[in-house]
């Protein structure tokens, strides 16, 4: 993204010091604002690269970006205006604190503002580990489809030893999982306020070897399904286990060290801060996660697990169509995160994952709904959602993340959630008859944590069962969105017209040269007609420096915009103009000049006129559903034309069984140029007769 469109983006949120905090995860900026009540979603999603806006409680304001987050996070950070005071990362707890004052002052923190904050707290704890765990996702799927290929033993199974070269690529994703608690300790600790070292120093405790070592002789105890031994230490009983990948004992631990910190913050004079804050929450801290809040941490995940491996236990069938169906309402709210750490202990605990199988179901449904949405925006020219599909999708099939085409594509238009939803059950429901012919007993597994994308299909076991599914939920999302759309009648119609609007001053810009000053008088009368207009009455019409006139291209009855079954043209979005019930049957050009944009469906007409007028001919309502039938277009792009030359024939029987309004709006696209666009008269009115009058912008 260029530095100018990360200008935009400050200038779309209230510029730099609307800015109280700016920090960033994997696909999306993530803006604290002083005021977000005046910020313009609609306006920021039309900036180029960004892929969606998502407005938040509490003044908080998200825009997805993709990919290139990082980017785009550094070229706002570089702005001259954010050093000059603009915002900066929220890490402090004082600074923390003061936001959410703020927020209760002004009554955003309602009754259940904790759990916004609870979901916030989750989901910035893992976001920041996506690129790694991501990285080490692909050594996984290359070391598994090394191993289906035969190059390899299973490198995931119980006792097996690779010789030293694979076990060292072994180790390179490894890194990853074992430090997991680690990386999660310092995110969350960072989140809630407190020195992220202090956190991550606390969760090294349970983590070095030699606290292992503590429980070496002494017979495991099993809980949960989990084997854990049981030492005294000063006569308390210690709980010992190997705490590697595990994320609730953290997640946990940094819950309860954010008060305690604070806590110490206002106890401990200021001079002296550095050293006994630390100090202090280390002295308390370290034992209560070793003795209480860490196996407190691994029970609750155990038991967790334990109870979706009994559903799973009971019916496979039931599982695989449940959890790709769930997944769609989970990662809004940000209730997978756990989730994940369930699938993390599945693979330390049992060796092999039961729950990302059916999870790929979710995922590539997701993606097909945005495949689908990508189609349609090559369909219906939108340049802006070709961006943001492709964006996500590439995201998606690549990486395996969903959320830019969840939160940029997907939660901004409610037809996409149903159209998808039936790609998730037919994914699951393939998994589960899947399984019961095949006879798996746990459905389809992986032995590691990867995300499910088109890299990691190896992955998973039986990789063709797999396959199959994910195909199917991709394939059957994408078709359901492309048949159905993913807009409503209402919001197509105003994007066409928006479209055409945008196109027709596009195309305007590039033949400026063939358009006459609106300087020079020009006279038009009735000899300058089209041949094929001649038995057509045609009224006089003088253009000069005073006033130009827009002459009626219909015959017809003039009503004003304001009446048009459309509220794109109803509120004057296009621009001022008038509106025509015609009762012919042909578009006849009101003057001479360029066509700007002649559309193949014969619906829409940009007309850039002798003196400097552009206009937009808007064909009826909706009527470009129709895709050409019923139209013979007279005109093309560039085409020269005169007063009375035929640009389309309609066929009104075709449009009124379709049931589209002929009414036609006659739009002036550049009215800022001129001074006052009125219309001349209301009530009947012939091809050429006086409608609209363009003041020339007065003198400054």
């Amino acid at each position: 993204m260029a530095t100018s469109s990360a200008a935009d983006i400050v200038k779309a949120v209230g510029g730099a010091g609307n800015i109280e905090s700016l920090t960033h995860c994997a696909t999306r900026l993530r803006f604290q604002l002083h005021d977000a009540s005046g910020v313009d979603a609609k306006a920021v999603e039309a900036i180029p690269g960004v892929m969606g806006a998502v407005p938040q409680a509490g003044e908080r304001f998200q825009v997805v970006i993709g990919g290139g987050v990082q980017n785009v996070y550094n070229d706002i950070m570089a702005l001259p205006e954010m050093k000059d005071g603009g915002g900066a990362a929220a890490s402090d707890a004082d600074d923390i604190d003061a936001i959410k004052a703020r927020e209760r002052a002004k009554g955003v923190r309602g009754k259940v503002a904790w759990i916004d904050s609870f979901f916030e707290f989750l989901s910035d704890s893992f976001r920041p580990l996506l690129g790694a765990l991501l990285g080490a996702s692909f050594f996984i799927t290359f070391m598994a489809l090394l191993a289906t290929v035969g190059a390899i033993p299973d490198w995931n199974a119980p006792g097996v030893t690779l010789e030293p070269s694979w076990a060292f690529v072994n180790l390179m994703w490894q890194c990853i999982f074992v430090f997991l608690p680690l990386m999660v300790a310092y995110n969350a600790t960072k989140k809630v306020g407190a020195d992220p070292w202090v956190g991550f120093g606390i969760m090294a405790v349970l983590m070095l070897p030699g606290f292992l070592a503590l429980g070496e002789g002494v017979e495991p105890t099993q809980i949960f399904g989990v084997d854990v031994t049981i030492v005294p230490i000063f006569g308390f009983p210690l709980t010992i286990f190997d705490y590697s990948s595990q994320v609730f004992p953290p997640l946990l631990m940094a819950g309860v060290l954010g008060p305690l910190y604070k806590l110490l913050r206002k106890l401990i004079p200021a001079n002296v801060q550095l050293i006994f804050v630390p100090f202090f929450a280390m002295l308390v801290m370290i034992p209560l996660t070793a003795f209480i809040i860490g196996p407190i941490g691994v029970y609750a995940g155990a038991a967790l697990a334990q109870a979706l491996a009994a559903i799973n236990n009971f019916s496979p069938f039931i599982f695989a169509i449940v959890i790709p169906l769930a997944y769609p309402f989970m990662v809004p709210l940000g209730l997978h995160w756990p989730i994940n750490a369930v699938m993390l202990l599945n693979i330390q605990t049992l060796g092999y994952d039961f729950i990302q199988g059916p999870m790929g179901a979710w995922n590539f449904a997701c993606f097909g709904a945005t495949a689908g949405v990508l189609v349609l925006s090559l369909r219906h020219r939108d340049t802006q959602m070709r961006q943001t599909a492709t964006g996500a999708l590439a995201a998606g099939l690549l990486g395996g993340i969903s959320e830019p085409s969840l939160y940029g594509i997907h939660l901004r238009f409610k037809r996409i959630y149903p159209r998808m939803l039936v790609g998730c059950f037919v994914g699951g429901l393939t998994i589960g008859i899947g399984s019961l012919i095949m006879g798996l007993p746990d459905g389809v597994t992986t032995q590691a944590f990867v995300f499910t994308s088109l890299l990691t299909i190896p992955a998973f076991n039986p990789i063709g069962l797999y396959a199959i599914a994910i195909g199917l939920a991709f394939f059957t999302s994408m078709f359901l969105v492309i048949w159905s759309n993913f807009r409503t009648p209402e919001q197509q119609a105003e994007f066409e017209a928006a479209r055409d609007a945008a196109e027709a001053a596009a195309a305007a810009e590039h033949i400026a040269p063939a358009v006459v000053e609106a300087s020079e008088p020009r006279a038009i009368d009735a000899s300058e007609a089209a041949p094929a207009a001649a038995a057509v009455p045609v009224a006089t019409a003088v253009l000069e420096q005073a006033s130009i006139e827009v002459l009626s291209p219909l015959a017809g009855k003039v009503v004003p915009l304001s009446e048009v079954p459309d509220p794109v043209f109803a509120g004057g979005v296009m621009g001022p103009g008038a509106a025509i019930e015609p009762v012919g049957d042909t578009v006849f050009s009101p003057g001479a000049g360029v066509i700007a944009a002649a559309q193949p469906t014969g619906h829409a007409f940009g007309i850039v006129l002798d003196g400097g007028v552009e206009l937009l001919i808007h064909v009826g309502i909706d009527t470009v559903n129709l895709k050409g039938e019923g139209f013979d277009v007279k005109v093309k792009n560039g085409d020269r034309v005169e007063l009375g030359t035929p640009l389309v024939t309609f066929d009104r029987a075709v449009i009124e069984k379709a049931g589209y309004p002929l009414i036609t709006p006659v739009i002036v696209l550049n009215a800022d140029d001129f001074g006052e666009v009125s219309p001349v008269l209301e009530g009947d009115i012939a091809v050429g007769g006086s409608l609209i009058t363009v003041e020339p912008k007065p003198a400054p």
